[in-house]
């Protein structure tokens, strides 16, 4: 089967193969074929080594299909029924699960140390799935609580982006910050997950938010997806002057992942505000802070995991708001590829160029 593989850790490209197979099916598991995936910031990270993954692998965790088989053990699931990939299931059964935090659960990683794909002329032939499952593929064998079932009127494409960066943005909002009625809010990075966040913020009645990108056309996007106002990091501290009288916002997401726009994203935080970490960043990359500003300001600093929330829940308020016309998924789809062009999809990622590029398989 197709597939696009990295094959070492700072390749730029990736190679789309045909004699790639998805292995590893048994008892617990579902084999699905992947219809849509989408193109998320951490699969660059990955390649680029900014995240820890093995190589040779195949990028991809936000993902949909259908399912192929089902191995032994497994209910509730058959063939021919449409999921969406999670990349971070919950056991249901570990000290983080039974308090609530799912999105904690460490069984998911697990997964990501275990080749789930194998090239038989290869060298080496084992081949890894980021995060434990890599959708830049025809099909894919994962663990059966990785396979969410999807009604019948979500597309593909839509439940892909539900499988990660809406959810992350959205629980990032709606979850962990708590967004109150009539805040003010900034975002920094406004790709597919930061305009999930502005979309969560607005939900939760913030009466300013500011979008904060270098791209021009994602400032542009952010309007439309509720942004009150979109800056570039230039104008931000202009921005905190104008709309909030130099004290700073109420609420900051930091959708970057970097150690200097997370420091911007503090100093931008108003006192007793909530600065929310959403990005994905590097072990050696570190946010400095003195231990007098961190007692003074009384600043919260809020880590959001993959939203800060039960994963199951959150697919089925995004699905449901998504029903009900309150957030625009359709629009965050700004461009289309076949697999064979995926090192288009991640130019465009890299120049700021998409929101998010639905890879069609």
């Amino acid at each position: 089967m197709r597939a696009a593989v990295l094959h070492e850790i700072g390749q730029d490209k990736l190679e789309v193969l045909d004699d790639v197979e998805a292995v590893g099916f048994g008892p617990g598991k579902v084999k699905i074929r992947v219809r849509a995936t989408g193109l998320c910031h951490s699969d660059i990270s990955a390649m680029n080594g900014v995240l820890p993954q093995p190589a040779p692998f195949i990028p991809g965790h936000e993902g949909a299909g259908e399912i192929v088989d089902v191995g032994d053990g497994v209910s509730g699931m058959k063939q021919g029924d449409r999921v969406l990939l999670c990349w971070l299931p919950a056991c249901r059964i570990c000290p983080a699960c039974k308090r609530g935090q799912t999105q904690l659960c460490l069984a998911g990683f697990m997964n990501a140390g275990t080749p789930n794909f194998k090239r038989p002329g290869g060298s080496p032939s084992d081949v890894f799935g980021f995060a434990g499952t890599g959708t830049f593929t025809e099909e894919v064998v994962v663990d059966a609580g990785c396979a969410v079932p999807i009604p019948d009127d979500v597309p593909f494409d839509i439940a892909a982006l539900i499988g990660c960066g809406v959810t992350t943005g959205l629980g990032a909002a709606i979850n962990t910050a708590e967004v109150s009625t009539g805040a003010s809010v900034a975002v920094i990075g406004c790709g597919g997950v930061g305009i999930s966040a502005i979309q969560g913020a607005r939900l939760r009645g913030a009466a300013q938010i500011i979008a904060v990108d270098p791209v021009a056309a994602r400032r542009e996007a952010a309007l439309t997806f509720g942004a009150t106002e979109a800056v570039s990091p230039e104008e931000l501290a202009d921005a905190k002057q104008r709309v909030t009288a130099g004290e700073g916002f109420d609420y900051v997401f930091e959708v970057v992942g970097k150690s200097a726009t997370a420091r911007t994203a503090y100093e931008t935080t108003r006192r007793g505000g909530t600065l929310c970490i959403v990005g994905a960043g590097a072990m050696d990359d570190f946010l400095q802070l003195n231990m007098f500003e961190l007692f003074f300001d009384e600043k919260r600093i809020l880590p959001s995991m993959y939203g800060g929330g039960d994963v199951l829940t959150s697919y089925e308020r995004a699905i449901a708001l998504w029903r009900a016309g309150r957030i625009d998924l359709e629009g965050l789809i700004t461009h289309r590829v076949q697999l064979a062009e995926i090192n288009d999809a991640l130019a465009q990622m890299r120049t700021g160029e998409a929101l998010r590029t639905c890879i069609e398989i």
